[in-house]
């Protein structure tokens, strides 16, 4: 193994700056390591030899004491002069996707467990370096056995909200809501499985809560119902019109002291769209869906209207948004639309990728 000869103008200019970078690096490295780099010419790959002599094996048996905490650096709580690029209010900051099982209040009165995605954020002031967000999930914890519903949310987030000192907060719970479905005709049973997400937000004194919810159904076009029909008693060719799955979003305000279940909104939207893809089928089921397709042709635009309407009878719910999906099987595009009332929803630009998000895919 050779040494790495140096230059001899290189070797002076650093016998001249030795000290001043030694102390340059005492100053900002807490743990000063000085190492001495060598060659392996038989692995081609540099060695560096650690002169202090560190512990290299992990202390099991090391114990944090109240002295030993407090002196334990905490750059996110640092000053402000930690701060790298522009010191502005951060209008977000939390974490995204912590995953922990949650008891969730059902309308029948029994709890149902599911896994649930947490996403957990609040307001980070400009002279803020940053949050500790380990509190947002210690949050949760305190309440991991309580039922949870909306009102529960809105206690958590106060809760990490005054814990962070911060002044807008928001939180967001996502799951996969199973419901036992029986078929057209069989009276076969499967669970349905339905995306849902409880959100609460707090701006200033004011509070939000709001309860995003997909529907998927099948949608036949009625104008290729019509096209095909006419090709039967025209010209005895037979014609199928195309359907395909479809995505209704819904994204409803819940009224100060009201409720809304997700089995609500399953009601709500079979009585406006009533086929809902099926769990569970057999011969006669799929021809039963058939017949139901055909007795409820829908264009985009009606989906949005025909929601819209079961919507708007429901006192329990303010402001709300449908979105509609028809995934087409006739062109290479989707045909879309969306719906508002009130002011929370409304938007003048969506995020590009809105409509790409309400694939359900196995």
């Amino acid at each position: 193994m050779n040494e790495i000869v140096l230059p001899k103008q290189l070797n002076n200019a650093k016998a001249s700056t030795v000290a001043s970078s030694d102390e340059e690096q005492k100053a900002q490295n807490p743990i000063s390591r000085d190492t001495t780099s060598k060659v392996d010419n038989d692995h081609s790959r540099a060695v560096n030899q650690n002169t202090i002599g560190l512990n290299r094996s992990y202390p099991e048996d090391f114990v944090v004491d109240a002295a030993y905490k407090a002196a334990m650096p905490d750059l996110q709580n640092g000053p402000s002069s930690l701060i790298k690029g522009t010191k502005t209010e951060i209008q977000h900051v939390g974490i995204s996707n912590f995953r922990l099982p949650l008891k969730w209040q059902t309308r029948a009165g029994e709890p149902l467990t599911l896994e649930t995605s947490v996403t957990g954020s609040v307001s980070l002031e400009a002279t803020k370096k940053g949050i500790n967000m380990s509190r947002i999930m210690r949050s949760f914890y305190k309440y991991a056995e309580a039922p949870f519903n909306l009102e529960t949310a809105e206690q958590i987030l106060t809760s990490y909200l005054d814990d962070l000192k911060s002044f807008d907060a928001r939180l967001q719970l996502s799951m996969r809501y199973p419901m036992l479905k029986c078929s057209l005709r069989s009276n076969l049973e499967g669970y349905q499985y339905y995306d849902v997400a409880y959100e609460v937000i707090r701006k200033g004194a004011s509070s939000t809560k709001i309860v995003h919810f997909d529907y998927v159904y099948s949608s036949t076009c009625p104008c290729s119902l019509e096209l095909s029909e006419h090709a039967r008693n025209s010209r005895g060719q037979i014609a199928t019109p195309h359907s395909q799955r479809s995505v209704a979003r819904i994204s409803v305000v819940v009224e100060d002291g009201k409720t809304i279940w997700v089995e609500d909104l399953v009601d709500l939207c079979l009585k406006a769209i009533p086929t809902e893809t099926q769990v569970m089928v057999k011969r006669e089921d799929e021809q039963a869906f058939a017949e139901l397709n055909g007795s409820n042709p829908i264009f985009v635009e009606d989906a949005v209207r025909l929601i819209f309407a079961g919507l708007d009878r429901q006192s329990q719910i303010g402001d709300f948004r449908v979105i509609a999906s028809h995934q087409e099987s006739l062109h290479s595009h989707d045909a879309v639309s969306i719906l508002t009332k009130g002011r929370t929803f409304e938007q003048v630009s969506y995020d590009h990728r809105l409509f790409a998000s309400m694939y359900h895919v196995g």
